[in-house]
Formats: C-alpha cells, sequence, structure tokens
C-alpha cells in the first residue's frame, strides 16, 4: 500500500524540480535584462534587483541540489547558503541606496525595466504559491523557504516598479533608491528567520 504515496511523493519532487528550474531560468534571463535596463537608467533599485534575481538563481541552485538528496544536514546547509546570499544583498543595497540618495543622484526613466519588474511581479507569485503549496506536500522547509524567497522576489518586484512609475510620472528620483531600502528591509528579516529557524 505504500505505491501510490511514492508516486505521488515522486509527482511532487518532480513538480518541485520544475518549480525550481522554472525560477533558475526566469531569473538567467532576468539578470541580462536588469542589466541592460540598469546600465541605461543608472537604477540602484534595478541593479539591486538585478542582484536579488542573481540570489534567486543561487537559492534554486541550492534547492535543486537539496531536492536531490536527504538529511537534516543538508536541508541546514542549504538553508544557511540561502541566508548568506541574503546578508550580501542587504550590505550592498544599503551603501548604494544612501550614497544615492546623499549624492542627491536622479536615476533616468526606464521602461524596460517597468515592464521586465511588471511581469516578474506575476510570474514570481505565481512560483511562490506552487512552492508553497509542493513544499507544504512534502514537508521540505528548503523548498517553503526558497517559496517565501520566492515570494520577497515578487514583493520587490512590486516595490521597484512602484519606483520606477513614480519617477516617470511625477519625477520622484527618490523612489528608486527608496525602493532599495524596501529591498534591504526584507532581506535583512529573512536572513533573520533563516538564521532564528523562523522557516
Amino acid at each position: 500500500m505504500t505505491a501510490p504515496h511514492e508516486i505521488s511523493r515522486d509527482s511532487l519532487l518532480r513538480q518541485g524540480f520544475v518549480l525550481e528550474c522554472t525560477t533558475l531560468a526566469w531569473n538567467v534571463i532576468g539578470i541580462v535584462v536588469l542589466a541592460v535596463a540598469a546600465v541605461s537608467a543608472r537604477s540602484v533599485a534595478l541593479a539591486g534587483f538585478g542582484l536579488d534575481s542573481l540570489i534567486e538563481i543561487g537559492a534554486s541552485t541550492v534547492v535543486i541540489w537539496e531536492l536531490s538528496g536527504t538529511g537534516e544536514a543538508r536541508q541546514q546547509r542549504a538553508l544557511r547558503l540561502i541566508g548568506v546570499g541574503f546578508a550580501a544583498l542587504a550590505v550592498y543595497l544599503l551603501v548604494q541606496s544612501t550614497w544615492v540618495l546623499a549624492a542627491g543622484y536622479h536615476p533616468h526613466h526606464s521602461p524596460l525595466g517597468i515592464g521586465w519588474t511588471a511581469v516578474t511581479a506575476v510570474v514570481m507569485f505565481a512560483l511562490a504559491a506552487g512552492k508553497a503549496r509542493t513544499g507544504a506536500a512534502l514537508d521540505n522547509p528548503v523548498l517553503k523557504t526558497e517559496g517565501r524567497v520566492t515570494l520577497i522576489d515578487g514583493l520587490l518586484a512590486a516595490a521597484v516598479l512602484l519606483g520606477l512609475v513614480l519617477n516617470t510620472a511625477v519625477g520622484w528620483w527618490w523612489a528608486d533608491p527608496a525602493a532599495g531600502y524596501v529591498l534591504v528591509y526584507y532581506a535583512v528579516r529573512e536572513v533573520r528567520e533563516i538564521l532564528t529557524g523562523g522557516h
């Protein structure tokens, strides 16, 4: 009577792999798009979101690695690796956003950045929902944690989008580095939850 359970678990594992590989592919493309958009607009928020995409690639790779094996030690190493990535992102964005605000630097408009972050927000929310369901069904803390990372990715895409739109529509240049601070807040919160076992 264990066959149906095993088939179901195998199916869930395949679903987890598909979700992570989709996230991985999307963010690989996103790094290129965001690099072009960030350089052309000189936007700290877009640059930070590009780094967040890089961390998401690392997190997805970690989860794919973890799903292919078992064991508490493997899960804990995977969670720590995700946490380190978020800590690095928080430090970078804190320094960059503060420097841009202090210098009063005005980023340019970015139609490419607006389009990409809008679509990315929708895609990340859909992937996060799938990872939350699959991670809960598998009782896998790493997949559930990475699902939260993906949800945060969607929220950050929305925050960066808002900053870009405000800069374009009403000239609020400071909205761009302010969006960078939003990314710092979520990154620090995620690091704390991962390191204190809040997953």
